[in-house]
């Protein structure tokens, strides 16, 4: 199930974050292969009794030197993405090539005792529309069954939504994040995401709504039907969730959010 890997129970260090750095993961949001702000997470998902001497010990040796994984995860960017340089400045193949080479020094660091090396990379300027494109990878040290998650938070939309007559005459702010859930092994590449969105997009935009569960559960359907339109068969399932920041007036905001795996909108071809 596409929450089966995020149900285990790992032991781990505290995860390495930089707040921002600039890395070129390909192009732009307005379609430029350059370096764009960044903001990176790391988690050592380590053996369960390993962290039990540096718990007694209280001594730095005796754990991963998180030190010298952020120098190194900083040196990797700083040569692949820099303007000059000798042939190093062509930048990374999208954000799993990027996830794959920091999950490369993340094991070559931490040496058998790493299980598996969870990467949380936030690209915020990367979606014109949206507030942050998120990936999260779980990368096992055998390279077996890789988990993803992509995220598209904070898109926001203008439209004509509720049932009160002012609601009616005034489009209003709706807020959306919307999750895909990836098969193992199978990343689905940033360009079919940015059609999907576009196509989401004008669509939702263009049209009138009563309740928030209508809108989100067209958005989960649409992002199925799209995905499968550019045959996209590596997501397992989709989830949107929706805010209407001026719905209450004592409340920050109303929201819905609705999971559908692929299979529930588009049935298995039978065999």
């Amino acid at each position: 199930m596409f929450n089966e890997a995020r149900s285990k129970c790992w032991r781990f260090t505290g995860n390495i974050g930089f707040s921002i750095i600039a890395a070129n993961i390909g192009a732009d949001c307005w379609g430029k292969a350059r370096p764009q702000p960044l903001e990176i997470s790391i988690y050592l998902h380590l053996q369960p009794t390993f962290l039990n001497k540096a718990g007694r010990s209280d001594d730095v040796v005796d754990s991963v030197h998180y030190g010298h994984l952020t120098k190194a995860v900083s040196n990797l960017i700083r040569v692949r993405s820099s303007e000059q340089g000798d042939g190093g400045n062509d930048g990374f193949e999208g954000v799993e090539g990027l996830a794959n080479q920091i999950a490369d020094e993340a094991f070559a660091l931490a040496g058998d005792v790493a299980e598996a090396v969870r990467i949380v990379i936030s690209a915020p300027k990367l979606v014109l529309l949206a507030s942050n494109f998120v990936v999260d990878t779980l990368i096992p040290r055998t390279r077996q069954s890789s988990t993803r998650t992509v995220s598209i938070l904070g898109l926001t939309l203008p439209v004509i939504i509720g049932v009160n007559p002012p609601e009616r005459l005034a489009k209003q702010n709706v807020v959306t994040d919307i999750i895909f859930y990836e098969n193992p092994d199978s990343p689905v590449p940033y360009e079919q995401y940015k059609t999907v969105l576009g196509k989401i997009t004008a669509e939702m935009e263009t049209s009138e709504y009563h309740t928030l569960e209508k809108f989100v559960m067209k958005i989960v359907r649409r992002a199925v039907l799209y995905l499968r339109d550019l045959s996209v068969t590596s997501v397992q399932a989709v989830t949107a969730r929706s805010q209407k920041p001026s719905a209450l007036s004592f409340a920050r905001f109303s929201g819905v959010e609705i999971t559908r795996r692929f299979s529930d909108i588009v049935p298995p071809s039978p065999k």
